[in-house]
Order: structure tokens, then sequence, then C-alpha cells
């Protein structure tokens, strides 16, 4: 990925620590409600799991983590927290440390439960994170997400500031839950500088739409000629799913070869705005 000029004037770098980051974690989780704390006995890896069980209606024959699993993490020094809302336990989050040299985590899997909705959980279990992994010397995380998921694409880019590094066509393979949906499992990976971040300040004038979206939410073609190019993805794309199957799958492909293509071939994500689109540049082409 390179820095040009153009990329530069629609960002901008905000240095994340004028206050500690313990400090912005305790407030993010006052503010959301929620105690965030280190997971370490039996009874709290069964809870993660039954956690996680119920947010994505897995198959009980495919759970998403297990307690013998994460015991071993925990047990090895990586990362396994919890937001807890009285005596419930409402989101968790687990990493593990990448290879020795990088100084990275791989943050694997975070969720946060329907009850506690709305109420900046994520954001909590995050810095969170972040806390702890600056304590340990690590000053990145990397992780992955669907880009379908609107939602998750404007906290990923736009909250905390992460950048894209590759798009992983089918990355998981088939996952048999209900939040899947029996898509293929593309991911977006991003990597999370923990001391500085870069701020997406909105779309140039200029962008060309490489492709949009329909009033009715459906694909409209656009073109990949431009420097800078918007890609869109659907408002809802698990409402999508459960609703117009085939319609869902147009889109996975449709993402996969316009934003997947632009990746491989050298361009890089500016931000993701809130009306939908990924701002993709592709400088000097």
């Amino acid at each position: 990925m390179t820095n040009a000029d153009e990329a530069t004037s629609m960002d901008a770098v905000t240095d994340l620590t004028t206050a500690p980051p313990a400090v912005e974690a305790a407030a993010a989780a006052r503010a959301a409600g929620v105690t965030v704390r280190d997971l370490t006995a039996i009874d709290d890896f069964a809870a993660v799991c039954a956690l996680f069980r119920d947010i994505w209606q897995t198959d009980p024959g495919s759970p998403l983590v297990t307690t013998e699993l994460l015991r071993a993490l925990t047990k090895a020094g990586n990362y396994l927290a919890g937001a807890v809302d009285g005596d419930r336990l409402v989101g968790a989050c687990v990493g593990f440390f990448g290879a020795p040299a990088d100084g990275t985590m791989h943050s694997h899997i975070a969720g946060v439960s329907s009850v506690a909705a709305g109420r900046s959980v994520g954001y909590a279990l995050k810095l969170h994170q972040r806390a702890w992994a600056l304590r340990r010397g690590v000053a990145a995380i990397a992780w992955t997400f669907d880009p379908l998921v609107a939602r998750n694409a404007w906290f990923n880019l736009g909250k905390l500031g992460a950048a894209t590094t590759e798009y992983l066509p089918n990355f998981y393979g088939g996952m048999h839950d209900v939040v899947n949906g029996g898509d293929d499992t593309d991911r977006l990976l991003v990597h999370w500088d923990l001391r500085h971040r870069t701020t997406f300040t909105g779309v140039p004038a200029h962008a060309v739409v490489a492709l949009g979206r329909t009033a009715d939410g459906a694909l409209e073609p656009g073109v990949t000629a431009g420097e800078t190019l918007l890609v869109a993805v659907p408002s809802d794309i698990e409402a999508m799913r459960a609703a117009s199957p085939s319609r869902a799958k147009e889109w996975r492909v449709a993402v996969r070869d316009v934003l997947g293509g632009l990746l491989a071939d050298g361009a890089r994500v500016a931000g993701f705005d809130r009306a939908g689109w990924y701002v993709v540049t592709r400088e000097g082409r």
C-alpha cells in the first residue's frame, strides 16, 4: 500500500495516546454499562461458548470455540476477555499472538449479545484488548470481517481506524450458522495500529462508482477506471440472505470481483462511508 498525496488528503492521523489506553478502555466500559475483564475460569469459558452459540446460532456439532481451546489459549498467555452486565456475560473477545518477529496479535472472534445491542459494548471490548496488548509490547492487532456487513465495515475502518490489507475469498470455507447463512466466507483482513489510527474524512467529489446499489438494493455495475473508486455493499446483508439468498450471492460475487480485484491489483481502501461505500484509491493508474 502507498501513502500518495490524494490518500493523505482524504485521511487524517489521530494520536490515540493522549490518554492512557487503560483509562480510555475503562471509560468506554462505563459508557457501555459493563465491566470488561480477563476470563480465566472454566465457568467463564463455558459462558463464552454459550454466548457465541447464541449469537451465531451454530450447529451443535460445529462450535466456534470450545472450553478446552479457551483453556489452552489462556494458559499459553493469550487474550480472552468478557463484558459483564451485572452477573451476565454480554460480550466476549478471543485473540492470540502472531509470529514472534511480527509483534502482533490476531483477534480471532468477538461477539456481543443482542440484549446489549446499541450500547457500544464491542467498542469497550476492543479498547480493553488494545490496552491489554500494549501492556505486553504488542503494537498492532489484525482480524478479519465479512466485507458485505456494512456496520462492521464502519466499526472497523471508521470508528477504530483499522486499515484493510487483504481480500480473502472464502477464507473459512463453509460455516454452518445462521449469521453466515451458508454464504461463502469472504473476509477482509485488517491491521490496527494501536498507537495511531487513520481517520476517514469523507467521500471526495471526484470519486467514480465502481459498483453501485439501486434504491431497492440491487447491484448496479459501474466502471473501474479512475484513481478514487466507490464500492457499495448492501445496507443489511443478513436480512438479504434471509429474504433473497440469490441476490445475496450476487452481491458476494460482485464485491469479490470488484473490491477483491482492486486490492489484488495494488489499490488500497482509504475508508468506509456510513452511506455504505468502500472508498478505494489506486493512485497513478
